[in-house]
Protein backbone atom coordinates (compact mmCIF):
# COMPACT_ATOMS: atom_id res chain seq x y z
CA UNK A 1 0.00 0.00 0.00
CA UNK A 2 1.24 3.47 -0.77
CA UNK A 3 2.63 5.23 2.24
CA UNK A 4 2.18 8.81 1.03
CA UNK A 5 0.10 10.87 -1.37
CA UNK A 6 0.02 14.56 -2.22
CA UNK A 7 -2.02 16.56 0.27
CA UNK A 8 -5.32 18.15 -0.55
CA UNK A 9 -7.37 15.15 -1.68
CA UNK A 10 -9.50 12.62 0.22
CA UNK A 11 -7.56 9.64 -1.11
CA UNK A 12 -7.06 6.06 -0.10
CA UNK A 13 -6.11 3.01 -2.13
CA UNK A 14 -8.78 0.36 -1.71
CA UNK A 15 -6.41 -2.56 -1.49
CA UNK A 16 -3.12 -3.49 0.03
CA UNK A 17 -0.63 -5.62 -1.84
CA UNK A 18 -0.36 -9.14 -0.39
CA UNK A 19 3.22 -8.44 0.63
CA UNK A 20 2.06 -5.98 3.29
CA UNK A 21 -1.17 -7.63 4.42
CA UNK A 22 -1.79 -10.91 6.17
CA UNK A 23 -5.56 -10.57 5.93
CA UNK A 24 -5.98 -10.83 2.18
CA UNK A 25 -5.08 -8.54 -0.71
CA UNK A 26 -7.85 -6.01 0.00
CA UNK A 27 -7.51 -5.68 3.76
CA UNK A 28 -7.37 -2.18 5.15
CA UNK A 29 -9.99 -0.61 2.88
CA UNK A 30 -11.57 2.50 4.35
CA UNK A 31 -14.94 4.08 3.77
CA UNK A 32 -14.47 6.74 1.12
CA UNK A 33 -17.86 7.03 -0.58
CA UNK A 34 -19.23 10.34 0.67
CA UNK A 35 -22.71 10.83 2.07
CA UNK A 36 -23.61 12.79 -1.07
CA UNK A 37 -22.58 9.87 -3.28
CA UNK A 38 -24.56 7.47 -1.09
CA UNK A 39 -27.67 9.62 -1.51
CA UNK A 40 -27.38 9.80 -5.31
CA UNK A 41 -29.78 7.57 -7.22
CA UNK A 42 -28.58 7.97 -10.82
CA UNK A 43 -24.92 7.03 -11.37
CA UNK A 44 -23.32 7.57 -14.78
CA UNK A 45 -20.02 5.73 -15.25
CA UNK A 46 -17.81 7.12 -18.02
CA UNK A 47 -14.20 6.72 -19.03
CA UNK A 48 -11.87 6.65 -21.99
CA UNK A 49 -12.31 3.58 -24.17
CA UNK A 50 -10.33 0.65 -22.79
CA UNK A 51 -10.32 1.80 -19.17
CA UNK A 52 -12.91 -0.78 -18.15
CA UNK A 53 -15.91 1.45 -17.49
CA UNK A 54 -18.34 -1.41 -18.18
CA UNK A 55 -16.52 -3.51 -15.60
CA UNK A 56 -16.64 -0.70 -13.05
CA UNK A 57 -20.31 0.03 -13.77
CA UNK A 58 -21.14 -3.64 -13.21
CA UNK A 59 -19.15 -3.79 -9.97
CA UNK A 60 -20.74 -0.56 -8.74
CA UNK A 61 -24.25 -1.90 -9.40
CA UNK A 62 -23.44 -5.04 -7.40
CA UNK A 63 -21.87 -2.99 -4.61
CA UNK A 64 -24.95 -0.81 -4.22
CA UNK A 65 -27.19 -3.89 -4.34
CA UNK A 66 -25.18 -5.59 -1.59
CA UNK A 67 -27.05 -3.65 1.10
CA UNK A 68 -30.33 -5.20 0.00
CA UNK A 69 -31.14 -2.64 -2.67
CA UNK A 70 -32.72 -3.14 -6.06
CA UNK A 71 -30.47 -1.67 -8.78
CA UNK A 72 -30.96 -1.21 -12.51
CA UNK A 73 -27.80 -1.46 -14.64
CA UNK A 74 -28.22 0.19 -18.05
CA UNK A 75 -26.13 -0.03 -21.20
CA UNK A 76 -26.78 2.83 -23.62
CA UNK A 77 -24.46 2.17 -26.57
CA UNK A 78 -24.92 -1.54 -27.29
CA UNK A 79 -21.26 -2.45 -26.75
CA UNK A 80 -22.20 -5.78 -25.08
CA UNK A 81 -19.65 -5.22 -22.33
CA UNK A 82 -22.10 -5.89 -19.51
CA UNK A 83 -23.38 -9.13 -21.06
CA UNK A 84 -19.85 -10.48 -21.31
CA UNK A 85 -19.13 -9.41 -17.75
CA UNK A 86 -22.12 -11.29 -16.35
CA UNK A 87 -21.54 -14.24 -18.69
CA UNK A 88 -24.92 -14.02 -20.41
CA UNK A 89 -25.46 -14.25 -24.20
CA UNK A 90 -27.11 -10.86 -24.70
CA UNK A 91 -28.22 -8.00 -22.50
CA UNK A 92 -32.04 -7.84 -22.56
CA UNK A 93 -33.94 -4.89 -24.02
CA UNK A 94 -36.44 -5.22 -21.17
CA UNK A 95 -35.59 -4.91 -17.48
CA UNK A 96 -34.40 -8.36 -16.42
CA UNK A 97 -32.80 -9.66 -13.23
CA UNK A 98 -29.24 -10.80 -13.93
CA UNK A 99 -27.53 -11.03 -10.53
CA UNK A 100 -28.20 -11.29 -6.81
CA UNK A 101 -26.35 -9.70 -3.92
CA UNK A 102 -26.26 -9.95 -0.15
CA UNK A 103 -29.23 -9.05 2.06
CA UNK A 104 -31.67 -9.79 -0.75
CA UNK A 105 -30.28 -7.22 -3.14
CA UNK A 106 -30.61 -7.68 -6.88
CA UNK A 107 -29.25 -6.22 -10.10
CA UNK A 108 -31.55 -5.84 -13.08
CA UNK A 109 -30.19 -5.00 -16.52
CA UNK A 110 -31.43 -3.17 -19.58
CA UNK A 111 -29.87 -2.57 -22.96
CA UNK A 112 -31.18 0.82 -24.08
CA UNK A 113 -32.33 0.26 -27.65
CA UNK A 114 -33.12 3.58 -29.35
CA UNK A 115 -35.88 2.16 -31.55
CA UNK A 116 -37.66 0.54 -28.62
CA UNK A 117 -37.29 3.74 -26.59
CA UNK A 118 -38.63 5.86 -29.46
CA UNK A 119 -41.62 3.55 -29.96
CA UNK A 120 -42.40 3.74 -26.26
CA UNK A 121 -42.16 7.53 -26.44
CA UNK A 122 -44.52 7.73 -29.44
CA UNK A 123 -47.01 5.42 -27.77
CA UNK A 124 -46.93 7.29 -24.44
CA UNK A 125 -47.07 10.85 -25.78
CA UNK A 126 -48.96 10.49 -29.06
CA UNK A 127 -50.87 7.23 -28.77
CA UNK A 128 -48.95 5.93 -31.79
CA UNK A 129 -48.78 2.22 -31.04
CA UNK A 130 -49.21 0.38 -34.34
CA UNK A 131 -48.36 3.51 -36.30
CA UNK A 132 -45.02 3.67 -34.52
CA UNK A 133 -44.17 0.13 -35.57
CA UNK A 134 -45.11 1.03 -39.12
CA UNK A 135 -42.67 3.94 -38.94
CA UNK A 136 -39.95 1.54 -37.87
CA UNK A 137 -40.64 -0.79 -40.79
CA UNK A 138 -40.16 2.00 -43.30
CA UNK A 139 -37.01 3.26 -41.57
CA UNK A 140 -38.51 6.53 -40.36
CA UNK A 141 -37.13 6.14 -36.85
CA UNK A 142 -33.57 5.72 -38.08
CA UNK A 143 -34.09 8.74 -40.34
CA UNK A 144 -35.43 10.90 -37.48
CA UNK A 145 -32.63 10.08 -35.04
CA UNK A 146 -30.00 10.53 -37.75
CA UNK A 147 -31.45 13.87 -38.83
CA UNK A 148 -31.57 15.10 -35.24
CA UNK A 149 -28.82 13.33 -33.26
CA UNK A 150 -29.77 15.24 -30.12
CA UNK A 151 -33.17 13.54 -30.19
CA UNK A 152 -31.52 10.19 -29.54
CA UNK A 153 -29.85 11.48 -26.38
CA UNK A 154 -33.08 13.10 -25.18
CA UNK A 155 -34.95 9.83 -25.66
CA UNK A 156 -32.30 7.80 -23.82
CA UNK A 157 -31.92 10.21 -20.93
CA UNK A 158 -35.70 10.50 -20.78
CA UNK A 159 -36.00 6.74 -20.37
CA UNK A 160 -33.31 6.82 -17.68
CA UNK A 161 -35.31 9.52 -15.89
CA UNK A 162 -38.43 7.36 -16.03
CA UNK A 163 -36.57 4.35 -14.64
CA UNK A 164 -35.05 6.45 -11.85
CA UNK A 165 -38.33 8.07 -10.81
CA UNK A 166 -40.74 5.19 -11.37
CA UNK A 167 -42.76 4.32 -8.27
CA UNK A 168 -45.18 1.62 -7.18
CA UNK A 169 -47.37 2.31 -4.16
CA UNK A 170 -45.25 5.36 -3.41
CA UNK A 171 -41.92 3.49 -3.30
CA UNK A 172 -39.22 3.69 -5.94
CA UNK A 173 -39.04 0.58 -8.13
CA UNK A 174 -35.25 0.94 -8.18
CA UNK A 175 -33.17 2.26 -5.31
CA UNK A 176 -30.47 3.25 -7.80
CA UNK A 177 -29.80 3.27 -11.53
CA UNK A 178 -26.23 2.73 -12.77
CA UNK A 179 -25.50 3.65 -16.38
CA UNK A 180 -22.62 2.33 -18.48
CA UNK A 181 -22.44 5.72 -20.15
CA UNK A 182 -20.73 6.96 -23.34
CA UNK A 183 -16.96 7.46 -23.10
CA UNK A 184 -15.46 10.66 -21.72
CA UNK A 185 -15.05 12.13 -25.19
CA UNK A 186 -18.85 12.17 -25.60
CA UNK A 187 -20.25 12.23 -22.06
CA UNK A 188 -20.67 16.02 -21.95
CA UNK A 189 -22.63 16.15 -25.20
CA UNK A 190 -24.72 13.15 -24.13
CA UNK A 191 -25.76 14.83 -20.89
CA UNK A 192 -26.14 18.36 -22.27
CA UNK A 193 -29.86 17.90 -22.79
CA UNK A 194 -30.45 21.67 -22.54
CA UNK A 195 -28.54 22.30 -25.77
CA UNK A 196 -30.09 19.30 -27.52
CA UNK A 197 -33.57 20.52 -26.57
CA UNK A 198 -32.79 24.01 -27.92
CA UNK A 199 -31.64 22.50 -31.22
CA UNK A 200 -34.73 20.30 -31.64
CA UNK A 201 -37.85 21.78 -30.10
CA UNK A 202 -38.90 24.55 -27.75
CA UNK A 203 -42.41 23.29 -27.05
CA UNK A 204 -44.46 20.13 -26.90
CA UNK A 205 -43.78 16.72 -25.30
CA UNK A 206 -40.13 16.61 -26.37
CA UNK A 207 -39.44 19.93 -24.70
CA UNK A 208 -41.40 18.95 -21.60
CA UNK A 209 -39.53 15.66 -21.24
CA UNK A 210 -36.19 17.33 -21.82
CA UNK A 211 -36.92 19.90 -19.12
CA UNK A 212 -37.69 17.15 -16.60
CA UNK A 213 -34.49 15.38 -17.58
CA UNK A 214 -32.48 18.58 -17.09
CA UNK A 215 -33.93 18.97 -13.60
CA UNK A 216 -32.91 15.42 -12.69
CA UNK A 217 -29.41 15.63 -14.18
CA UNK A 218 -28.67 18.86 -12.32
CA UNK A 219 -30.02 17.62 -9.01
CA UNK A 220 -28.18 15.90 -6.13
CA UNK A 221 -29.74 12.63 -7.33
CA UNK A 222 -27.26 12.46 -10.23
CA UNK A 223 -23.48 11.99 -10.29
CA UNK A 224 -20.98 11.17 -13.02
CA UNK A 225 -18.11 8.87 -12.05
CA UNK A 226 -14.98 8.92 -14.20
CA UNK A 227 -12.97 5.72 -14.72
CA UNK A 228 -9.30 6.01 -15.59
CA UNK A 229 -6.06 4.10 -15.66
CA UNK A 230 -2.82 5.31 -14.14
CA UNK A 231 -1.56 6.31 -17.57
CA UNK A 232 -1.12 9.75 -19.08
CA UNK A 233 -3.77 9.67 -21.85
CA UNK A 234 -6.67 8.32 -19.74
CA UNK A 235 -5.80 10.74 -16.94
CA UNK A 236 -5.70 13.67 -19.38
CA UNK A 237 -9.04 12.68 -20.91
CA UNK A 238 -10.55 12.39 -17.43
CA UNK A 239 -9.29 15.89 -16.65
CA UNK A 240 -10.91 17.26 -19.80
CA UNK A 241 -14.17 15.44 -19.04
CA UNK A 242 -14.23 16.73 -15.45
CA UNK A 243 -13.73 20.30 -16.67
CA UNK A 244 -16.48 19.93 -19.27
CA UNK A 245 -18.92 18.47 -16.73
CA UNK A 246 -18.26 21.38 -14.39
CA UNK A 247 -18.92 23.86 -17.18
CA UNK A 248 -22.25 22.13 -17.74
CA UNK A 249 -22.99 22.29 -14.00
CA UNK A 250 -23.04 18.48 -13.72
CA UNK A 251 -21.75 16.79 -10.58
CA UNK A 252 -18.53 14.80 -10.82
CA UNK A 253 -18.78 11.83 -8.46
CA UNK A 254 -15.72 9.70 -7.80
CA UNK A 255 -12.56 9.23 -9.85
CA UNK A 256 -12.14 5.47 -10.07
CA UNK A 257 -8.71 4.15 -10.98
CA UNK A 258 -9.04 0.72 -12.57
CA UNK A 259 -6.42 -2.03 -12.94
CA UNK A 260 -3.87 -0.46 -10.58
CA UNK A 261 -0.78 -2.57 -10.02
CA UNK A 262 -0.12 -3.74 -6.45
CA UNK A 263 3.09 -2.46 -4.88
CA UNK A 264 5.59 -5.21 -4.17
CA UNK A 265 8.56 -2.87 -3.78
CA UNK A 266 9.16 -0.54 -0.83
CA UNK A 267 8.84 3.15 -1.67
CA UNK A 268 12.54 3.82 -1.23
CA UNK A 269 13.51 1.16 -3.79
CA UNK A 270 11.17 2.10 -6.64
CA UNK A 271 13.35 4.92 -7.99
CA UNK A 272 16.72 3.10 -7.76
CA UNK A 273 15.34 -0.10 -9.28
CA UNK A 274 13.66 1.83 -12.09
CA UNK A 275 17.09 3.33 -12.85
CA UNK A 276 18.59 -0.17 -12.99
CA UNK A 277 20.46 0.18 -9.70
CA UNK A 278 20.06 -3.34 -8.32
CA UNK A 279 22.59 -5.23 -6.21
CA UNK A 280 22.33 -8.38 -8.30
CA UNK A 281 24.78 -10.29 -6.09
CA UNK A 282 22.73 -9.57 -2.96
CA UNK A 283 19.53 -10.61 -4.71
CA UNK A 284 21.22 -13.80 -5.89
CA UNK A 285 22.26 -14.56 -2.31
CA UNK A 286 18.69 -14.07 -1.11
CA UNK A 287 17.44 -16.46 -3.79
CA UNK A 288 19.94 -19.06 -2.64
CA UNK A 289 19.02 -18.55 1.01
CA UNK A 290 15.37 -19.08 0.13
CA UNK A 291 16.19 -22.29 -1.75
CA UNK A 292 15.29 -20.85 -5.17
CA UNK A 293 17.36 -22.22 -8.00
CA UNK A 294 17.37 -20.00 -11.10
CA UNK A 295 19.85 -20.23 -13.98
CA UNK A 296 21.69 -17.15 -15.19
CA UNK A 297 19.35 -16.43 -18.10
CA UNK A 298 16.28 -16.80 -15.91
CA UNK A 299 17.81 -14.57 -13.24
CA UNK A 300 18.66 -11.89 -15.80
CA UNK A 301 15.09 -12.05 -17.09
CA UNK A 302 13.70 -11.60 -13.57
CA UNK A 303 15.88 -8.55 -13.01
CA UNK A 304 14.71 -7.04 -16.31
CA UNK A 305 11.07 -7.64 -15.38
CA UNK A 306 11.65 -6.07 -11.98
CA UNK A 307 13.15 -2.95 -13.56
CA UNK A 308 10.19 -2.69 -15.97
CA UNK A 309 7.78 -3.15 -13.06
CA UNK A 310 9.49 -0.39 -11.06
CA UNK A 311 9.30 1.96 -14.05
CA UNK A 312 5.57 1.22 -14.36
CA UNK A 313 5.12 1.99 -10.67
CA UNK A 314 6.96 5.27 -11.19
CA UNK A 315 4.63 6.12 -14.06
CA UNK A 316 1.66 5.34 -11.86
CA UNK A 317 2.98 7.72 -9.21
CA UNK A 318 3.19 10.53 -11.76
CA UNK A 319 -0.33 9.73 -12.94
CA UNK A 320 -1.58 9.91 -9.34
CA UNK A 321 -0.01 13.34 -9.02
CA UNK A 322 -1.78 14.43 -12.22
CA UNK A 323 -5.07 13.02 -10.91
CA UNK A 324 -4.80 15.29 -7.89
CA UNK A 325 -5.28 18.29 -10.19
CA UNK A 326 -8.49 17.02 -11.81
CA UNK A 327 -10.97 17.34 -8.95
CA UNK A 328 -9.23 18.06 -5.64
CA UNK A 329 -12.49 17.77 -3.72
CA UNK A 330 -13.51 14.42 -5.21
CA UNK A 331 -12.54 11.00 -3.81
CA UNK A 332 -10.16 8.79 -5.75
CA UNK A 333 -10.80 5.05 -5.50
CA UNK A 334 -8.37 2.44 -6.73
CA UNK A 335 -9.36 -0.98 -7.99
CA UNK A 336 -6.60 -3.55 -8.53
CA UNK A 337 -5.55 -5.37 -11.63
CA UNK A 338 -7.08 -8.83 -11.18
CA UNK A 339 -4.37 -11.42 -11.90
CA UNK A 340 -6.79 -13.86 -13.53
CA UNK A 341 -8.63 -11.25 -15.59
CA UNK A 342 -12.20 -10.04 -15.17
CA UNK A 343 -14.84 -12.74 -14.97
CA UNK A 344 -18.04 -12.94 -12.95
CA UNK A 345 -16.20 -13.85 -9.74
CA UNK A 346 -13.85 -10.92 -10.37
CA UNK A 347 -16.79 -8.53 -10.65
CA UNK A 348 -18.04 -9.68 -7.26
CA UNK A 349 -14.51 -9.20 -5.93
CA UNK A 350 -14.36 -5.62 -7.21
CA UNK A 351 -17.88 -5.01 -5.91
CA UNK A 352 -16.75 -6.10 -2.46
CA UNK A 353 -13.95 -3.53 -2.57
CA UNK A 354 -16.39 -0.78 -3.54
CA UNK A 355 -18.75 -1.91 -0.78
CA UNK A 356 -15.97 -1.57 1.77
CA UNK A 357 -15.42 1.96 0.47
CA UNK A 358 -19.05 2.76 1.28
CA UNK A 359 -20.73 2.48 -2.14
Amino acid sequence: MRSAYPAGRPYTPLYAAPVVSSDGPYAGSEQLWSAALQRARLHFVSGKGGTGKSTVASALALAIASSGKRVLLVEVEGRAGIAATFEIPDLPTSETKIATAEAGGAVYALSMDVETTFLDYLKTNYGMGFAGYALRRIGAIDFATTLAPGLKDILITGKLMECTQRRIDGAYVYDAVVVDAPPTGRIGKFLDVTRAMHDIAKAGPVSGQAERVVNLLHSPDTVVHLVTLLESLPVQESAEAAAELRELDLEVGALIVNRALPRYLPDDLVGPVADGRIDAAAVREQFTAAGLQVDDDGFAGLLTETIDYARTLGGQEQARTDLDRIAPDRPVLELPLLPDGVDLSGIYELADILTKAGA
